[in-house]
């Protein structure tokens, strides 16, 4: 638990009453971090906090809500309903995780992890919309409750009988946030009209793990194409039963099948305007179900998952999976009941060109996990909730440069010992000296062949490895 949120002036919404109770709720993150970090901290005093924390949310809502009255804002229906997901589903069903685990490292993990990017999220986006009077688009389809309730139990239904789990919905505005590594799925759905359904199946690889954990050798390795495998076969049985419930979607057909990274499942999902979009926790892992109409669906800045991906070997393993899996939830764990799950080095790609980091997504994407940010602020968001083994920052973006990112990087305690290595097409001894203060790993130059780019982060790992063995 080394993650801490540093207050920005970017989440700045304009109106006093507003950005006070943001920086409060960040400061409670912030000491709950310091709880999850320490083995000292008594059970009591996490609970104290963590009622602070709910106490101090459900009046800024209140506040919040008072203030879009006042200024006749239109999205106040929308607002007030995404208050009322996280206040009446999501808090209660994470502090639930927390006593059932006799708040356990792990569970408030879990819940620093989706309290802290609900909290982001919102504040970026949908508060933001209050000050430029913009109503919430991204919402604005969502089905009515009732329709939710019902789909919720069709979901929670489908996953019990796939994985014998029984599951919790967490949310039904869930707003994308990253709740842990895993599989990205994103289906389409057309028909002769060219009318379209686009879903996204999103997998916490410890669910998925467990899936499958209890029908190999619990000693073996589960590797990421099996996990990714499972995913595939997983979400396209899932969007297959869902489709029998809706007459509308008996004349669609499945078209695409993609595997996104988060940042690419991210960037297509905030431009969306969901109908369904809800998060559970399945004692094992979480998982989220989005499902909307999309008319014109872009192709780009996606992988293409194989055609073969329901193999029969797959299917064979998860409906062995179905008749031999415990029945009893169980809680999130750092393993899936014993089977090691060998984690990639993570790499953070900081680049404002797509460009870059598009051909270093392709260039590492192989050997390692690879996380992109567009920004500096972008950059600091992702490293607090996925800090990553090394960051790749490219020295001369506009508005906040590489330096200056280093520095709020080198500012924060728990992120000073992560390694940077900038990427530059400056390698003068000026540059160099004006940055050498705060101690990079070095500089890779974008002019370099992209063989030796990559022969040189696998030295770095390599070198690394033999140090931290010495």
């Amino acid at each position: 638990m080394g993650n801490r949120f540093t207050w920005d002036t970017r989440y700045n919404v304009g109106v006093d009453i507003i950005d006070k109770e943001h920086r409060k709720l960040f400061s409670i993150l912030n000491k709950l971090f310091d709880f999850g970090r320490s083995e000292e901290k008594s059970r009591f005093a996490c609970q104290e906090a963590i009622k602070y924390f709910r106490e101090h949310a459900i009046q800024h809502f209140a506040d919040e809500e008072a203030y879009m009255v006042s200024i006749n804002y239109p999205g106040l229906e929308t607002h007030k309903r995404i208050h009322k997901d996280f206040r009446e589903r999501m808090l209660p069903t994470l502090e639930n995780e927390l006593e059932l685990s006799d708040y356990s490292r792990t569970s408030i993990h879990h819940f620093l992890s989706v309290c802290a990017g609900w909290l982001i999220g919102h504040t970026l986006i949908e508060d933001h919309m209050i000050v430029s009077g913009e109503p919430i688009r991204h919402w604005e389809n969502l089905s009515p409750e009732e329709d939710q309730a019902v789909m919720g139990q069709i979901i929670a239904g489908l996953l019990h009988n796939m994985f014998r789990l029984d599951s919790h919905l967490i949310s039904n505005c869930y707003a994308g946030e990253k709740f842990g590594n895993g599989a990205y799925c994103r289906l389409i759905y057309s028909s002769r009209e060219k009318k379209r359904w686009e879903f996204f199946l999103l997998f916490e690889n410890q669910l998925i793990g467990s899936a499958i954990g209890n029908v190999i050798d619990p000693t073996s390795e589960i590797s990421d194409m099996m996990l990714s495998s499972v995913a595939k076969y997983a979400a396209k049985q899932l969007a297959e039963r869902v489709k029998r419930y809706f007459s509308s979607l008996e004349q669609f057909e499945m078209t695409e099948e993609q595997l996104l990274t988060y940042e690419q499942f991210y960037k297509m999902f905030e431009r969306q305007s969901p109908q369904y979009s809800l998060l559970y926790d399945t004692g094992k892992g979480y998982f989220a179900f989005c499902m909307s109409a999309s008319e014109s669906l872009r192709h780009r800045d996606c992988v293409m998952a194989v055609t073969e991906n329901a193999v029969t070997e797959i299917e064979h393993l998860m409906q062995s999976s179905n008749t031999s899996m415990e029945t009893e939830p169980h809680l999130h764990t750092n393993s899936s009941d014993g089977v090691s799950l060998q984690r990639k080095k993570r790499i953070l790609v900081v680049d404002d060109s797509n460009f870059m980091r598009r051909a270093m997504l392709d260039l590492l994407g192989s050997d390692y996990e690879v996380l992109t940010a567009d920004s500096g602020m972008s950059a600091i968001r992702t490293i607090s909730l996925s800090p990553p083994d090394l960051i790749l920052l490219d020295y001369e973006m506009p508005v906040c440069n590489g330096s200056q990112v280093l520095e709020m990087i080198r500012s924060e305690k728990d992120f000073t010992d992560i390694p940077v290595i900038f990427l530059t097409c400056k390698v003068d001894r000026e540059s160099v000296t004006k940055a050498i203060s705060l101690k990079p790993e070095g500089y890779l130059s974008k002019y370099l062949p992209i063989e030796a780019v990559k022969r040189e982060i696998d030295r770095f790992f390599e070198r690394r490895a033999r140090s931290e063995k010495v």
